[in-house]
């Protein structure tokens, strides 16, 4: 039975700006009440994951402490972090399985939900094929959460169509860093930035995005480090730089091969490491010839004097960092540019040596984790290949199947959602992912899950995908269930559980397993734990490159943390990989790779002539679903605003404040603008945690990697023009949208506009 409304009263309590925030007098106090304890666990948000202690009383979770041991953070927490405890009792939980009438969703019990779920995906599979059925997952989920997905797709639905909201995220820099050493994670823990010399951030809005690393880069900075700084905004991080480099976007490769073509030009490059510990110089070297700095500046809009300088100070320094995120990635070219980096810090000798190393600042939770063990359309656990004979061999034995049954690779997030609008895939099963929001193109977004046969969600909150669905089958946050993630340094933590999921909501791993004994193969699925389910997970990646073997959550607990690979119990993990040169291929040599320039898939022109880029702000996630319910966070950034040069806004007659419709090829969306001096005047940004008539993903396109498959969000062509009125939106949001669980709650589907 769904839980009666809160009264105001109770709503002011819970939610209130001041409640069970920070002391007058400091964190460290002890529990007002005896029955209340303390569970050590993470934040579920960003891939920093750092470490609290989460309150519990009564299967209530009703605030937080700092959990100042844990040694990636000690103590500190962002405002998401600080917030995010106050998701687990909101109005808006979904408490009961929902299924789709002509009226809208109704309550359902969960015999009749699973039963349904996996009718329909069966008969579609009996109609059209095993691969008429695909399965989203996300990278929010804990490591067990997205092997048993994987497992799942490949086992109890025999589809290869499986891939992951990660592909949104670190599929450039995960692939590059394959090609360059044969695995996919950063080469040093966090401790050892602050030793080095140089620090150069690219594409890495730090302060917003990952904001407990700006302790590292001070630190950095307090021990002499200088800081270089590459973006076309000047981030926080940027107005504290020794250099900044504010390039067009798109034009990062660019700027990285300039760099290379100093460093080799000058004679600076690291011969002895080069030519011990690498192949494929030559070739990199001869394609960054004509890349000199006036080609360089041609293309960034960054000075020749700069890009000499910052080249002669990264190859000069003893040891340095080079750290990137989405703005290098989230691009058509993605994968060059972490490959043009990589170069770069080969070149120099900076891999391998404490304090020096190549290092991607994954954006989600579990971004790690989650792309390791098998929810990755091309992966099997512990980063195997799908191709790969003897990772199917191996994996195949753990799961006690043939490796004949294990399907191949299948398509990628983005080009699954192509197929469901082709009519090639006929039904979904997604869990914690919203393509409404997060997917590029969004009106193309709607129009394939307006025709789509089945729609199956696992969510804890009503996404605005999940107003599509046939079925959605209330889920668990991540402290309703016991399991493991990997952070941004790849060190494997201990999610404790924490309370139950309240009402009749269940835990993701039960409903996997339901659905995978509804479908005829319970024998595969046997696990009454998420410790057992570790427990395969750790046999499956043995061996592998990500090798958990030899982690346990007691283990985790007594290290607190266990950095990957880990091959044996006595083993005691590896913070820094690549030690003294060595790769993960079986030579030991780390790889150069050529890269070659191309444009943008959506280029400037007369018609479109200002560059558009998106990106996160400090209080929000992903796409919003969880933060945008939490009205401490909400209330430091309501609503999405367009950042604007002064230059560019006197030209359109725009002031701060003033309505602009941006538009591009694809569509047009009304925000206020936000004139600041802190990006380039040939460009704007937009924050994209937001739906329907806010949401940036209205404008971005399709344009893929052609190896990662990551779309380009980073750069888009649009036009930009003062509005004549605000956006119906803002005039009119409508009414309140009642609770999910109450009968004909949402729009039937393609009503949610």
């Amino acid at each position: 039975m769904a839980k009666p409304p809160l009264s105001p009263d109770e709503l002011a309590r819970r939610y209130g700006p001041h409640l069970n925030e920070t002391p007058a007098g400091g964190w460290q106090q002890e529990s007002r009440h005896p029955a209340e304890r303390l569970v050590k666990t993470h934040c579920c948000f960003c891939g920093q994951q750092c470490g609290l202690q989460l309150k519990v009383r009564e299967n209530r979770v009703t605030g937080f402490e700092p959990w100042e041991e844990f040694p990636f953070n000690k103590g500190m927490l962002c405002p998401k972090g600080v917030k995010r405890y106050l998701q687990n009792e909101h109005p808006d939980r979904l408490l009961d399985p929902l299924m789709r009438t002509e009226q809208g969703f109704r309550a359902a019990a969960w015999d009749e939900a699973l039963d349904f779920t996996a009718r329909r995906l069966r008969e579609i599979q009996e109609k059209y094929g095993k691969d008429a059925v695909a399965v989203y997952g996300g990278a929010s989920l804990t490591t067990e959460k997205t092997y048993l997905l994987g497992k799942f797709a490949r086992v109890a639905l025999g589809t290869r169509h499986i891939d992951y909201n990660g592909r949104l995220c670190m599929v450039s820099a995960g692939t590059a860093y394959k090609l360059a050493f044969n695995v996919d994670r950063s080469l040093i823990p966090w401790s050892e930035i602050p030793k080095a010399q140089v620090l150069f951030a690219i594409g890495a809005n730090i302060g917003d995005c990952a904001p407990i690393t700006t302790d590292y880069v001070w630190r950095c900075r307090d021990n002499g480090g200088r800081l270089i700084v590459a973006d076309p905004r000047m981030t926080p991080i940027s107005r504290n730089a020794d250099l900044f480099l504010p390039l067009r976007p798109g034009t990062d490769l660019a700027l990285l091969m300039g760099l290379l073509h100093v460093v080799i030009r000058d004679g600076l490059e690291n011969r002895e490491f080069i030519q011990s510990h690498t192949t494929g110089f030559e070739e990199v070297a001869e394609s960054v010839r004509p890349y000199d700095p006036r080609r360089a500046a041609e293309e960034t809009g960054v000075a020749p004097e700069s890009i000499e300088k910052a080249a002669r100070w990264i190859a000069r320094a003893e040891r340095c960092v080079m750290l990137h995120a989405r703005g290098l990635e989230h691009q058509s070219k993605g994968v060059e540019n972490v490959l043009a980096l990589i170069n770069l810090a080969l070149a120099t000798g900076h891999v391998g040596k404490e304090g020096s190393g190549c290092t991607m600042i994954t954006g989600q939770g579990n971004g790690q984790g989650g792309r390791e063990h098998g929810q990755k359309c091309d992966q099997l656990p512990g980063q195997r290949s799908l191709t790969d004979p003897a990772a199917r061999e191996h994996v195949a034995r753990v799961w006690g199947i043939a490796p004949e049954e294990l399907p191949g690779p299948g398509l990628t997030a983005q080009e699954i959602m192509n197929a469901i609008h082709a009519g090639e895939i006929k039904a979904l099963l997604s869990i914690c992912f919203n393509p409404v929001v997060s997917l590029p193109d969004s009106n193309f977004t709607r129009a394939a899950l307006e025709r789509i046969e089945f729609l199956g969600i696992i969510d804890f909150f009503l996404s605005e995908t999940a107003h599509y669905a046939d079925v959605v089958l209330a889920g668990s946050l991540q402290e309703e269930e016991e399991g493991v993630t990997a952070s941004v340094e790849g060190r494997v933590i201990h999610i404790r559980k924490a309370v139950d999921p309240p009402g009749n909501a269940r835990q993701d791993s039960w409903i996997v397993g339901e659905l995978a004994r509804r479908l005829g193969k319970a024998q595969y699925f046997p696990f009454q734990s998420t410790r057992e389910i570790f427990d395969e997970l750790r046999e499956a990646s043995r061996g592998g490159i990500a090798d958990y073997y030899g982690i346990t959550y007691e283990k985790i607990d007594r290290q607190l943390g266990v950095f990957w690979p880990c091959p044996s119990p006595e083993h005691p993990g590896t913070p820094r990989l690549i030690e003294n040169g060595r790769s993960f291929f079986p030579d030991g040599k780390c790889r150069f790779n050529v890269t070659q320039w191309r444009p943008s898939g959506d280029p400037v022109d007369e018609q479109f002539p200002v560059y558009l880029t998106t990106g996160r702000v400090v209080s929000q996630y992903l796409s919003g679903t969880q933060t945008r319910r939490i009205g401490g966070l909400v209330a430091i950034y309501p609503e999405p605003r367009v950042e604007i040069h002064p230059r560019l806004a006197e030209a359109h007659g725009i002031r701060d404040g003033d309505w602009v419709t941006v538009t591009t090829r694809r569509g047009e969306i009304t925000l206020q603008a936000l004139v600041v001096r802190t990006i380039r005047p040939d460009t704007v940004f937009i924050p994209y945690h937001w739906p329907d008539g806010r949401s940036a993903n209205r404008l971005t396109h399709r344009t893929l990697d052609p190896r990662s498959k990551i779309p380009e969000y980073k750069v888009s062509a649009c036009r930009i023009r003062k509005a004549e009125r605000p956006p119906e939106w803002a005039v009119q949001k409508g009414p309140p949208q009642p609770r999910a669980q109450a009968p004909g709650a949402p729009a039937p589907r393609g009503g949610t506009g």
